[in-house]
């Protein structure tokens, strides 16, 4: 390489986005879609569901301190984890699902990221202007009008950011409480954190990062390929149509030339800044805008709308033959996320529905396993742990099945029960339980160890062992 040669360039600044305002079909959509997320996630904290007293009122909460997720009706308990592990493997088949049959419509439409960025965007436009001036105002040199704008844009993007990390710590906590501490300047230190934390990294994913969080940073757009096929629905140029594209004047013939007049619209309305025409591509989420903008300047040269649409390379190929065009619902990828979904969503109901109020569990001691008393019998040690999840306090009875000859004891904080226990509201009881019974013929007997309420009414049982022996 001569000393006169250009250095070579390996990487470039990603250039800022400036999405332009278009108005459509689709951009109502998604106004409506942000509209009624950023309703929920603000003012579902303060939805009240009466679970009797002593017990939290607010209808969607995680009570971090007492271990429990309460939503409406239901209340998971930390044993319950399986309930949320299905609840987030369903939301992935069902994302999965909606992508094999619409295309990343959950990223143009409903991911958080996606959401806040719109917002952002719109108080960009309303302070700054549209995207030409906006563009206008990040090249010009400063000034006082330049400082003004961009100051009232990011205290406006700050304090929608304070906003959000504000709802999101409700969610944790006692809505009504926390807003009267903090209209009273008595935050506790610990969720003023969590509030400052989610308040910049707002500010800096929806105002800053934006579409490079899309491409570079969610695993989602590298994956996506793998759910697609030929019959998925996503939005794509009608290439034999628009082709040779060329500008276009009014009176001007429409013969030998496509039905794109090369206005670019279609890219200046993108929010992540890429030309659709160029085929679809990973950053693509599927927000429709860009036929928003297409149809418009349809209607304006007296062109049939769609020539960028939802569409599927399926459909596109049965016209291009003459063909009808297939199905895109029912086929295989579709059925069996179908299966799948129902299999999950059936087994987290069956979770839901067999919950019980109240349940027994049994650890054997380990070390020592078991030992022998002066008078030739064997006694084994157990931790037991009785768990009483409804909102009184509970007498239990605690007998054994199965040993034949067998004598227990409870202990409890130094006291020891005959076997009538009880544990407080909400909470688990924690026994220490001994139990004698003469040398079996085998070293390990099988037994059951059963829980039955004040009236003997069996609640739970639990199946463990008798060691008598180490087998040797």
């Amino acid at each position: 390489m001569s000393a006169q040669s250009e250095p070579l360039v390996l990487f470039a600044k990603a250039a800022r986005v400036y999405p332009k305002r278009v108005w459509g079909r689709f951009r109502k959509l998604k106004w409506g879609a942000m509209v009624a997320l950023l309703g929920v996630y603000y003012l579902a904290p303060f939805l009240r569901w009466d679970r009797g007293p002593h017990v939290p009122d607010q209808a969607i909460l995680i009570d971090m301190p007492a271990r429990r997720a309460y939503f409406f009706m239901f209340e998971i308990w930390p044993q319950e984890v399986y309930i949320l592990t299905g609840l987030l493997v369903f939301s992935a088949i069902a994302l999965f699902f909606v992508t094999s049959l619409f295309g990343r419509v959950w990223c143009g439409y409903a991911c958080p990221q996606t959401v806040w960025t719109d917002l952002f965007v719109w108080v960009e436009r309303l302070v700054q202007g549209d995207r030409t001036k906006r563009m206008r105002l990040a090249k010009a040199p400063w000034s006082l009008e330049k400082l003004g704008k961009l100051t009232l844009t990011h205290m406006l993007w700050l304090v929608i950011g304070l906003f959000t990390g504000g709802a999101w710590v409700l969610y944790f906590n006692d809505a009504p409480t926390l807003i009267e501490q903090a209209l009273d300047g008595a935050i506790p230190w610990s969720v003023g954190v969590w509030i400052l934390a989610l308040t910049f990294s707002t500010y800096f994913m929806a105002g800053f990062a934006r579409e490079n969080v899309c491409t570079y940073y969610c695993p989602y757009s590298r994956f996506q390929s793998a759910m697609f096929d030929r019959d998925s629905l996503v939005i794509g140029y009608d290439t034999a149509r628009g082709e040779p594209r060329g500008k276009h004047k009014a009176g001007d013939s429409w013969d030998e030339r496509g039905d794109c007049i090369d206005c670019h619209q279609c890219v200046d309305v993108c929010p992540m800044g890429i030309d659709i025409r160029d085929g679809l591509q990973m950053q693509c989420i599927a927000c429709g805008l860009c036929i928003d903008a297409c149809d418009s300047i349809m209607d304006k040269v007296d062109r049939p709308r769609g020539l960028v649409r939802y569409d599927t390379t399926a459909n596109q190929d049965a016209r291009a033959e003459g063909r009808p065009e297939p199905s895109t619902l029912v086929r295989g990828r579709t059925l069996y996320y179908a299966a799948i979904l129902a299999v999950v969503g059936g087994l987290i109901l069956v979770g839901l529905l067999g919950r019980t109020e109240h349940s027994l569990h049994v650890l054997h001691d380990r070390n020592p396993l078991f030992v022998t008393l002066a008078d030739g019998t064997v006694r084994n040690g157990y931790e037991v742990n009785i768990l009483n999840k409804t909102h009184g306090d509970a007498d239990y009875q605690l007998r054994v099945e199965g040993l034949p000859g067998a004598e227990m004891r409870l202990r409890t904080a130094g006291q020891e029960h005959s076997g009538d226990i009880s544990v407080f509201a909400n909470s688990v009881g924690h026994f220490r339980l001994f139990i004698t019974a003469p040398k079996g013929r085998t070293d390990r007997h099988d037994f059951d160890i059963v829980l039955s309420d004040a009236d003997g009414q069996v609640i739970d049982r639990y199946t463990t062992k008798f060691v008598t022996g180490d087998g040797r």
